[in-house]
Order: C-alpha cells, then sequence, then structure tokens
C-alpha cells in the first residue's frame, strides 16, 4: 500500500485529473454503446395525434408499463416494434385513440345546473356531430372524417321552417365507390331528424366534391351511371367466371356495354269476357185495354152535333149494342253484367335495351422438348362453345340487338411464372427483412467504433501514464540526472570517491584497439557514478524524494 501510495504521489495532481477525465469518458462511451446495442428497436404506434389522445395513450402506456418515446411535439408515439400489435389492441379495448372528436361524454363531465340552454344545444351539437365521425371513420377505406350540422331553431309563430343541412369532409385511403358515398349520406340522414340524404355534401380530402347537396338531378343522373356500372360489373364477373374455368385463370379478357332504359311506363287494359255473364236486373210491363164498336143508322148530321141537342132518343129507335175488342201488351226488359277486367302495369327503370358482349381469349401453350412454350390456337369448335356458354350467361335476346364476340389472339403478355417454392431448414433461417440488415449494421458500427476509440484513444493514453519519459536524445532520463549537489549530513561526510588507477595504455595504433579502450574507461566511470549516487540515495532518501517531487512540478508546468 506504501509503494501504491508513493506511486500515486508521483503521478501528481494533473496526471491525476488527466486519468479520471479519460476514466469518465469511457465510461459514458461504454454506457452509450451498451445502451444503444439493447435497446429494442421502436416504430410508431400512432401517427398525427392530437394532444388529448397523446396524453391518454401515455397515461395507458406507463400504467402498462411500456417503454415509448414521443416525437413531432406528441403527435407521434414511438414503441418497441415486437409490442406494437399487443398494444394497438389493448388500447382499442379503451376506445384510445379517439380521433379529437368529442361524442356524447361531454355531457359527463359538464355541470348541467350552471349550463344555460344555448351552452346545451351547442353541446348537443357537438356529440352527435362526434359520433357520427366514429361512426363514418369505422367504414372500410376511411382514415378520418368530419361533419358539421346546421340545424336551425325552430321560431315560434314562424310558418316557413329551414331544413336542415349537413358537410362530410373525408379522408380516404384510395378512393372511395359510389354506393359508399350514398350509404354515408343515408347514415347521417337517418341520424338527424328532419335531414334529407340530398341535403348532405361530402368532400374529400383533395377537395373533390364526391356528393352534392344541393341538386337531387345530379344525384338523379350519378344512381343512373353507378346502376348501369354495376350491371355491367356484375355481367363482366359472371362472363369470366365462366370463360376462366375453360380456358385458365388470366388467359382472357371480357368487356361488357349494357345500355339501360330509365323510362318509366305506366299501362292500364281492360279486358271484357263475352262468355261470362250475370243477370243484373229485369223489368216487366204489361198493358191490357178493352175498346167497344157502335153503330149509329141516322149518320152524322149537322143537327146531332148542335150543342144542346140532347133529346133522348126514343129507345125504339136505338141499335143494338156490338161486340167489344180486347188488347193485351207484355214488356220484358233483362239487363245482363258482362266480367270485365282492368289491369294496370308500372314498369320501372332499368330495362335492359341492348347488350354487348366482347372476350378476348388466348391460346394453347404446350411444352417442347427444351422446354419453350409453343402457342397453338384454339379451333372454331371451342370458340363456339365460349359462345354459347356466353350466350346463356348474359341471356342473349337476339330481338333486342344484343351481339357477342369471341375472338382467339395471342397475349402480348409471356405466360405466368410459377412462384418459388418457400425455403426450409438452415436456408430459412438465413432469410433477414431489411430491419434486421440494418439492426446488424448499426450493431457493427458500434463495434468498430469501440474497437477504434481502444486503439488510438484509450492505449496512448494508458502508455503516456505508465511509460516513463525520455530526454530529447531518445535516451531514458536517470532518476538522479541533473541532480543538483546534495548538503551532506551533519553527522557524516561523505568522502569523494578515489579515482580509478590509470591502465597503461596500449601501445596500438590500430583504430579499433583504441575504441575499445576509450569505452572501457567511459564504462568504469559510468559503473563509479552510479555507485555513487545510488550511496547518496540510499544515505539521503527524504531529500531525494524531495528533489524528484521538484523535477516532476517543473516538468509539469
Amino acid at each position: 500500500m506504501n509503494g501504491m501510495v508513493e506511486f500515486v504521489r508521483t503521478l501528481g495532481a494533473a496526471r491525476l485529473a488527466a486519468m479520471g477525465a479519460v476514466a469518465a469518458a469511457l465510461i459514458f462511451f461504454f454506457l452509450f454503446i451498451i445502451a444503444r446495442v439493447t435497446t429494442p428497436a421502436m416504430a410508431p404506434l400512432f401517427t398525427e395525434l392530437t394532444l388529448d389522445d397523446s396524453g391518454r395513450i401515455v397515461r395507458e402506456l406507463e400504467t402498462q408499463g411500456i417503454q415509448y418515446e414521443i416525437k413531432n411535439d406528441g403527435a407521434t408515439i414511438m414503441v418497441p416494434k415486437d409490442k406494437i400489435a399487443r398494444t394497438r389492441m389493448r388500447l382499442a379495448e379503451t376506445g384510445l385513440p379517439r380521433g379529437g372528436n368529442v361524442g356524447y361524454e361531454i355531457f359527463d363531465r359538464t355541470d348541467t345546473l350552471g349550463t344555460t340552454s344555448f351552452v346545451q344545444n351547442v353541446n348537443r351539437v357537438r356529440a352527435l356531430e362526434g359520433e357520427l365521425a366514429r361512426t363514418i371513420r369505422s367504414i372500410d377505406r376511411i382514415a378520418a372524417a368530419r361533419v358539421h350540422l346546421v340545424i336551425p331553431e325552430r321560431q315560434l309563430f314562424s310558418r316557413d321552417q329551414q331544413e336542415p343541412s349537413a358537410s362530410i369532409v373525408l379522408q380516404v385511403r384510395g378512393s372511395l365507390e359510389m354506393s359508399q358515398v350514398r350509404a354515408i349520406r343515408h347514415l347521417v340522414a337517418s341520424a338527424v331528424r328532419g335531414l334529407k340524404a340530398e341535403r348532405i355534401s361530402i368532400v374529400d380530402e383533395r377537395g373533390q366534391l364526391l356528393a352534392d347537396g344541393s341538386s337531387e338531378t345530379t344525384s338523379g343522373i350519378t344512381g343512373m351511371d353507378e346502376r348501369n356500372t354495376a350491371y355491367e360489373r356484375k355481367m363482366k364477373e359472371q362472363i369470366e367466371a365462366i370463360v376462366t374455368s375453360v380456358v385458365g385463370a388470366n388467359r382472357a379478357r371480357v368487356t361488357v356495354s349494357a345500355e339501360l332504359d330509365y323510362t318509366r311506363v305506366q299501362q292500364t287494359s281492360d279486358s271484357f269476357d263475352p262468355e261470362s255473364r250475370v243477370v243484373r236486373s229485369t223489368q216487366t210491363r204489361e198493358e191490357q185495354s178493352t175498346t167497344a164498336s157502335t153503330q149509329n143508322n141516322d149518320g152524322v148530321t149537322v143537327a146531332n152535333e148542335i150543342p144542346g141537342n140532347n133529346q133522348p132518343r126514343n129507345p125504339q129507335q136505338q141499335q143494338p149494342q156490338q161486340p167489344r175488342d180486347n188488347a193485351r201488351k207484355t214488356e220484358e226488359v233483362v239487363n245482363y253484367e258482362i266480367t270485365r277486367t282492368t289491369r294496370t302495369e308500372t314498369l320501372e327503370p332499368g330495362r335492359v335495351k341492348r347488350i354487348s358482349v366482347a372476350v378476348l381469349v388466348d391460346g394453347n401453350y404446350t411444352k417442347g422438348s427444351n422446354n419453350e412454350l409453343t402457342y397453338a390456337p384454339r379451333t372454331k369448335e371451342e370458340l363456339d362453345r365460349i359462345t354459347a356458354l356466353v350466350r346463356s350467361a348474359i341471356g342473349f335476346n337476339e330481338k333486342r340487338g344484343d351481339m357477342i364476340e369471341v375472338v382467339n389472339l395471342r397475349f402480348a403478355e409471356p405466360a405466368a411464372i410459377p412462384p418459388a417454392t418457400a425455403e426450409t431448414g438452415f436456408l430459412s433461417m438465413l432469410r433477414f427483412t431489411t430491419d434486421d440488415i440494418m439492426r446488424f449494421v448499426e450493431i457493427g458500427v458500434m463495434m468498430i467504433l469501440g474497437l477504434l476509440v481502444l486503439l488510438f484513444v484509450i492505449r496512448p493514453l494508458v502508455r503516456r501514464v505508465i511509460t516513463p519519459e525520455e530526454n530529447a536524445t531518445g535516451a531514458l532520463v536517470p532518476a538522479a540526472a541533473n541532480v543538483p549537489a546534495l548538503a551532506p549530513p551533519s553527522n557524516a561526510q561523505v568522502a569523494a570517491p578515489p579515482l580509478a588507477p590509470q591502465t597503461p595504455r596500449a601501445e596500438s595504433d590500430h583504430p579499433a584497439a583504441r575504441l575499445i579502450e576509450s569505452a572501457q574507461i567511459q564504462g568504469e566511470a559510468h559503473q563509479k557514478s552510479m555507485q555513487k549516487v545510488g550511496e547518496l540515495v540510499q544515505n539521503n532518501p527524504h531529500e531525494t524524494v524531495s528533489v524528484l517531487r521538484q523535477w516532476m512540478n517543473e516538468r509539469t508546468a
């Protein structure tokens, strides 16, 4: 321990500080490398988050003890890559992220006692907008949604009432079909009282108008086009399913063009059945009359016609009474009801007026002896059979002008290459992903950097601390070199060393002999001086230590 203490004292304060700084730098450097290598790869958990959602997610991650990083001022949260799927499922159970929309939970954290009716109405609209946005966002291909509702207040003593309207902004992954747009409009219209689907406008993130909320004509035309397209797509899928089962997958191309009639026709027809009759009413009329015929011999005279000439005639002159005539008349009217049938037919729009189908099929390929594919066209019988299948699939009607064209041509694209078989065994372990390769590169760079620090930084510093210094000529500086004359102790006197006896000089004119003789003399002198210095150090240890400390302080200064 004394030797260690003396060694530390001989180093000096400057060298000790340098050694401490180097040691601290090395510790921090290796801690950084170890932390960097052992830190798992981070990947984005969620991006483009609001501050509200970021706070809730961070609180939940801290509760679950999951490591995380925050970037882009809280808009992006990073977690270990191997925990992304499980973390997302756990957060989904708690309803995170909410997407910044406030739903009906707004009424759970407000004080209803001190809230005015105006604030309550605003909160109700906000809650309804938030719930609709969440529902729309659950539809496939929709990343985000924002809903604005305009619900006018009902005025007292007002006859005219303004209808509500809505506008929706969608962030879409790819493109939406018109059926999905129409479904969103009807979904919102059904959720808001008094809102019609025609009063809803939908815009995507690129500013493209998906649905116009000011005109019904546009939506009607769009519906016709959509119906026509849907019918053509349906017929195309049916034809492709049949043809590809015969010629092979990706060996047929089908195009269908349909013309639909959107005219609405209403027909009414009446039909009568004369054979089927029923007596409705019967009317019978009967008349009977009696007349008497008399003959006067006097005949018709003027006297007989004069008024007042009513003298009774002589009974003897009266003629005998003639027989009377009886008349009888009978009428019978019978009314019959004939069976009548009234038929009213309404022909809805969308009838097929004409359909045209074009089918392009590839030929047959055979493999030769040199593994080359040889093309052979299809026979006429095969094309006729394919044509018959297409006729049956579309419901061919020659009267309405349907057309079917099946052509056999060689496709420009090469034959499909069979997929490569999956590697198994030891080779499957050597298949690395891009993330694995980047991880290996990062570890390799860290190792090379640590090795360079060890070789070019640590090694020279340690050598400089441990290795003794050299003088300008390159020879090691002796411990007692340049030592000033030490004061002899009071109780002892050190006698000067006797001079070495002079050896007779060899009489030789050879230069080698002279060099050897001079070397011997210098060696003897050096040996004697070393002995003298050793005796001084042994007799005066404290003074020697103080002299050495003085030299070291002068060197460092």
